[in-house]
């Protein structure tokens, strides 16, 4: 598809990207906005620089799905280090403790166990979280005392995948909010012996996974030569977990001014409007009273 086929201002949709070690993930943002000419793009769950794997960007008008988008479940390859902690919770720290590793792979699966289901989780003290106005990691940089509170997240699964200790590579399927270093530095201190954190491969993001994800190399290619378009994927497909309904063309018009639409049998408390060309129409909310669902958010 040559590029004067496309209208750069009604360009949506989302770019999954297998980001690289080393970037942070607002680079690969900026390396987007660059090769698309689009200034409108953002990504919707921060992977540190250390960290690898699948990275969401929502281009032009999709970012207005983030919120939804980031809200969506994770899943990670880690690759732990038992024997040390660090005050990063990972390798880029200082180690604090050692201890030898006494332990069995039955006790580290029955330790690994207990962080599964909704549990309270403390985010390291190098991390973005606020307090006071102030990121953590600024104030930990600085010396000073970073006081964080727990906050509760859900572990849906943990599989140990590896067994070489010092090192253990786990399988970790998580709520979004999750800091899986803190998990690796609680399973530490549970384990007695200390851990860190020192691969991380996020495997999945809500509904896309490494799959659907281009590595950054190929799409820096692509913007190179104009054919970055086969890689974007319908911004209707960034939840498609979500119920849709098809509107028909009266309806699509109706709803880009904000009526409400009738429903004969509820599909559930928020749905995709879909057009009958599979475009996203709008976010829908159900309105029991009325029995019509009303758009929340409308994107053309």
């Amino acid at each position: 598809m040559g590029n004067e086929e496309f209208n750069i201002n009604t360009i949506s949709g989302v770019l999954v990207v297998d980001k690289p070690v080393g970037l942070t993930s607002h680079d690969v943002v900026q390396i987007i906005r660059k090769g698309t000419n689009i200034r409108r793009a953002g990504h919707t769950g921060t992977l540190d620089p250390r960290a690898s794997g699948v990275l969401v960007v929502l281009v032009g008008p999709a970012v207005r799905l983030s919120e939804y988008v980031s809200a969506s479940d994770k899943r990670y390859q880690a690759v732990m280090q038992l024997g040390a902690s660090t005050d990063t919770y990972d390798a880029d720290g200082t180690v604090t403790s050692t201890a030898p590793v006494e332990v069995s792979e039955e006790q580290f699966d029955d330790a690994l166990q207990t962080f599964v289901g909704e549990i309270e989780q403390v985010p390291p003290p190098y991390s973005a979280v606020k307090v006071k106005g102030k990121k953590a990691y600024e104030m930990a940089r600085e010396g000073e005392e970073v006081d964080l509170a727990p906050r509760k997240i859900k572990v849906y699964s943990l599989e140990l995948l590896e067994w070489a200790p010092p090192e253990v590579v786990i399988d970790v399927y998580c709520s979004s909010g999750t800091y899986v270093r803190s998990l690796a530095h609680d399973l530490g201190e549970k384990l007695g012996c200390g851990a860190h954190l020192v691969g991380l491969r996020r495997t999945k993001s809500g509904r896309f996974t490494l799959r659907d994800a281009v590595p950054l190399r190929k799409l820096r290619e692509s913007f190179e030569t104009g054919s970055w378009y086969q890689y974007l994927i319908p911004a209707a497909e960034a939840l498609t977990d979500w119920p849709a309904i098809e509107l028909s063309h009266e309806q699509v018009e109706s709803v880009r001014h904000g009526h409400r639409v009738a429903v004969e049998s509820t599909l559930g408390e928020w749905v995709r409007g879909i057009s009958e060309q599979g475009e996203l129409v709008a976010l829908m909310e159900f309105d029991s009273e009325t029995s019509e669902y009303q758009p929340r958010k409308v994107f053309f």
